[in-house]
Formats: structure tokens, sequence, C-alpha cells
């Protein structure tokens, strides 16, 4: 089941977290690493969701929570099979969050969603890639049409960082409710804002 989150929402951060809390309850078993595998390319606004997410949350450290993929070391489709492959090397029996952008109908852009099992990264620009995740969140960055590619390039920065600044941090609030408070280390500069018009 697919759940969806309005970013320009106020209470978006706090219902995503109610939501992530659930599931990683429900799921993470005792000592199990997390991972947020953050997909996507600096290359293209529309697919930059994912890296500026790992950006975003690479100022963090947690207990027991490992993010990959970001501005500097993307992950996308030319290497996606390579990191999938480092990442269940370097951690035993990863619960991994799949994170990246899509594409969806016209009254969907700017949600975010959530839901179970693995995301199919690519399948918005017709590209066949490894499904990859426990769970997975994305952020609506535009309409499907028949120029996915276009829509991707066209897509608004705007609505990638009011999507990435929501998605930041719903995961932030959800990794500190369930972090040990000396293992909790936060950048001195605060990274997460929102404008209010």
């Amino acid at each position: 089941m697919i759940h969806y989150f309005d970013a320009s929402r106020l209470t978006a951060v706090d219902s995503i977290c109610f939501h992530l809390n659930i599931l990683l309850k429900k799921y993470v078993l005792p000592g199990q690493p997390v991972i947020v595998m953050c997909i996507g390319s600096d290359r293209s606004t529309g697919d930059s969701l994912g890296p500026l997410v790992g950006y975003k949350l690479s100022k963090f450290t947690f207990e027991n929570v490992h993010v990959y993929g970001c501005l500097q070391s993307p992950i996308h489709a030319a290497n996606l099979s390579a990191a999938i492959d480092k990442i269940r090397r370097q951690h035993s029996r990863p619960f991994i969050i799949a994170l990246d952008a899509s594409l969806g109908k016209k009254e969907h852009i700017g949600f975010i969603t959530i839901g179970t099992g693995p995301l199919k990264p690519g399948l918005g620009v017709k590209k066949k890639l490894p499904e990859v995740g426990d769970i997975h969140i994305t952020g609506i960055v535009n309409n499907s049409g028949a120029t996915d590619h276009v829509l991707l390039q066209t897509t608004r920065l705007s609505m990638i960082m009011t999507l990435a600044d929501t998605i930041t941090a719903a995961l932030v609030q959800t990794f500190l409710t369930n972090a040990s408070p000396d293992t909790l280390q936060v950048p001195a500069q605060p990274l997460l804002h929102r404008q209010i018009s």
C-alpha cells in the first residue's frame, strides 16, 4: 500500500515521521543496520532529489543508520548494481530505505509517497534497473508523459528543494526518535528550513 503526503502542508513532516516510525518498529530487527539509499543524478534537476537528501542527511550521524548516495557520490543507473552489492557486503542483513524521485499524476506533483517493498528505479523513464529497498520513499517531481526524460530536465528546482527539505526533516526526526542521546551528532549550522508565506 502506498501512502501519499503533501509536502507543502505544515503537518507533512510529522505525518511522514509518524508513518515511518510505525514501519521501522514493525520491520526492523534489534541491532539491524538501517540504510538510506538515495538514488538519482545531480546532472538532472528532476532526478536530483535523492542526492540532495543524501547530502543533507550526511551532515548528521545516527546510531546504526548509514546514508549512501549524495551530491558528491550519487547512486544512479550506471552504478546502482555496484552500490547494492557494496551495501550488502559491508552490512549484515541491512534494512534498506530506498529513496528516489518519481513521476506521477498531475494532481500528485509535490507529494511524497511511502510504501513497503522494493523501489523500481527508472520505471518512470522506461529504464529497467534492479529493484531495491525493504521500504521506499519517493518524491513526485512532475507528471508522467510521453517525454519523461524532458520532464525531468524541466522540473523546477524549488519543487525539488521543498521535497528534499521535507523528506530530510522527517527522516532526521524519525532517527532522533529512535536514537540514544549520546550517539547523535548534528551539524553546527541548521540544515532544515521551510519558507512560510
